[in-house]
């Protein structure tokens, strides 16, 4: 029962993942200064301190991030911190190549994209910690050095599992 349980959150995730295009985007409350031209043009974005919000530009900010968005993680950082980094306007020093993120046909890209990769973060966790249910369920009914994978931990997500619960 178990391997069918893996296998159908493997399907899912890997639907996710490589459909992320496809995926609805996040609803994130878009604050815009007033007295400043609304421009999608980033330069370089950045997390607020508490990482519920990102400041796009000076003249626009993208609320309510979730904080469960940061537990999906791409080796040392959440997938929203890579974004972050990565679609900003850099030039390369040697050959003062501009590598701009931005796309002329498309201005509301960039934030479309943010809002998909907050959407597959959160959907990502919410099937790990289904995981983490039926491997924590199988566990109490199994001799621990009996099952070849003992040392697959699911600790790491049950307080999430416990706080996600609780949200729902």
């Amino acid at each position: 029962m178990i391997f069918w349980d893996f296998a159908s959150a493997g399907q899912q995730l890997a639907n996710l993942h490589l459909n992320y295009e496809q995926q609805p985007e996040y609803s994130f409350k878009l604050m815009a200064q007033p007295d400043m031209p609304l421009d999608w043009r980033v330069e370089k974005m950045k997390l607020s301190r508490d990482k519920r919000q990102i400041i796009y530009l000076d003249s626009l900010t993208l609320g309510g991030i979730p904080p469960e968005t940061f537990d999906y993680r791409l080796g040392n950082r959440s997938a929203l911190d890579w974004v972050i980094e990565q679609y900003q306007v850099k030039v390369d020093k040697r050959s003062g190549i501009v590598n701009d993120p931005n796309r002329l046909d498309d201005e509301e890209y960039i934030v479309r994209l943010i809002g998909k990769v907050v959407t597959v973060s959160l959907e990502t966790v919410a099937v790990v910690l289904k995981l983490s249910d039926f491997t924590l369920e199988y566990f109490s009914y199994q001799s621990l050095g009996a099952f070849p994978f003992s040392r697959l931990s699911t600790t790491n997500y049950a307080d999430k599992r416990i706080k996600y619960n609780e949200t729902q």
